[in-house]
């Protein structure tokens, strides 16, 4: 409990005060001058009590209201330190989520590269076994090319067979290099899907760290016994990124492995369509193979239905040739007419004889003619046809 005291003015006397005062100095006289000069007056002494008293009752008043402001200052920062508190928890909250949202997408994204690379890989595995077969159709068209080149004589001609062989050695060729190309393509995308998986694992490690961190954060409380001070704890408030830089960060990764899943799917699309049309292509050539098989077997064909008129030619020629003296004249069977004359006679005899020379010299030409097509059907047969029947399968030429 505290003492009022009421005011008055320290430096105002009562009349008691000066009455004692003026009895005083009455009765003092000259003698007890000599004792006042080192003493307080009565009135200093009671205005020197009255500002005591007020002081301490200014003191006191100042206590109470600094106590009352003390009660009341500790009262608000409680209700605020706990609505902080409550606060920070709930944004920890808050953040915890977004962490997780992030972290899911992160996984879904590393998920999809991972199958659209696992994807790839076995399309470049295609490629390279489409790659590899393309080398027999080649090395069986050059192999027919450098055979063909060894037909003799009049065989040697740019034949349309010829031309076909040098329409798919080009073809193969074109092949190849567009393969080639394609597997190019897919080393590189490849590379690209894990350049971008790399960094979407590297983000999502960062996110699981802060995100335990954080949920051990928000498992604090003012009970908890695992809290320290850590005095310099808010020194690095200015070396943190604010939230927008911390999305964009994570959205701009996502947005490089959407752009990469997008061009793998695109060239997925790219090489099974160049494996489809590889195997289309090169199954033509399958069917030129065909057609040139039947061409030639018809050749062979005609040659020998030419076989049986050119021995009957030949032995009839070389029968009639053995007519003694003037049976062998120019008759019906031998020129188409009978000559009346002697002269007539002796002139178709002639002819007759130039005429059989010719023959014989036809009959030579047909021969060796006859043994360069034998050459060139050993070649085209049992060299070139033999080789393409080990030309890959449809399957084999898609990679498969």
């Amino acid at each position: 409990m505290c003492m009022c005291v009421p005011p008055c003015d320290p430096f105002t006397p009562t009349d008691a005060e000066a009455t004692f005062k003026e009895g005083f100095y009455s009765s003092s006289g000259l003698a007890t001058a000599g004792y006042r000069s080192s003493k307080y007056s009565p009135e200093e002494w009671h205005i020197n009590n009255f500002s005591t008293l007020h002081q301490a009752v200014t003191d006191q008043n100042n206590a109470e209201r600094i106590r009352h402001e003390s009660k009341t200052l500790y009262k608000e920062t409680e209700a605020g330190t706990l609505h902080t508190q409550a606060e920070g928890t709930r944004h920890l909250d808050e953040r915890l989520q977004d962490i997780h949202f992030w972290k899911s997408e992160l996984q879904r994204h590393i998920e999809k590269l991972v199958s659209e690379t696992d994807l790839l890989l076995q399309q470049k595995r295609w490629l390279l076994k489409s790659l590899d077969a393309t080398e027999i159709p080649f090395a069986i068209a050059t192999d027919n090319l450098t055979c063909r080149e060894r037909r003799l004589g009049p065989d040697q001609v740019k034949d349309r067979v010829e031309e076909e062989l040098l329409k798919e050695v080009e073809l193969v060729r074109t092949i190849q290099a567009l393969l080639k190309r394609t597997l190019s393509q897919a080393v590189n995308q490849i590379k690209c899907n894990r350049d971008a998986k790399q960094t979407l694992e590297l983000d999502w490690s960062d996110k699981y760290q802060a995100y335990s961190l954080d949920d051990q954060c928000g498992r604090y409380n003012n009970m908890s016994t695992d809290t320290q001070y850590h005095p310099n704890s808010d020194n690095l408030q200015d070396q943190l990124c604010n939230r927008d830089a911390w999305v964009s960060f994570t959205q701009d990764n996502l947005s490089v492995a959407q752009r990469e899943e997008q061009a793998s799917v695109e060239l997925r699309l790219l090489v099974e369509r160049v494996l489809q049309e590889t195997a289309e292509a090169l199954s033509a050539i399958l069917d030129q193979i065909g057609a040139q098989e039947r061409n030639i077997v018809s050749l062979q064909q005609a040659l020998y239905d030419k076989e049986a008129p050119l021995r009957v030619a030949q032995s009839r020629l070389h029968q009639r040739s053995h007519r003694p003296h003037m049976e062998l004249c120019r008759d019906t069977p031998q020129f188409r007419y009978i000559s009346q004359t002697m002269s007539s006679l002796q002139q178709q005899l002639s002819a007759a004889r130039s005429s059989l020379s010719h023959l014989e010299e036809s009959r030579m030409v047909l021969e060796k003619d006859i043994g360069c097509k034998t050459h060139s059907l050993l070649i085209d047969r049992d060299k070139c046809m033999s080789h393409r029947t080990r030309y890959p399968t449809f399957i084999a030429l898609s990679g498969y």
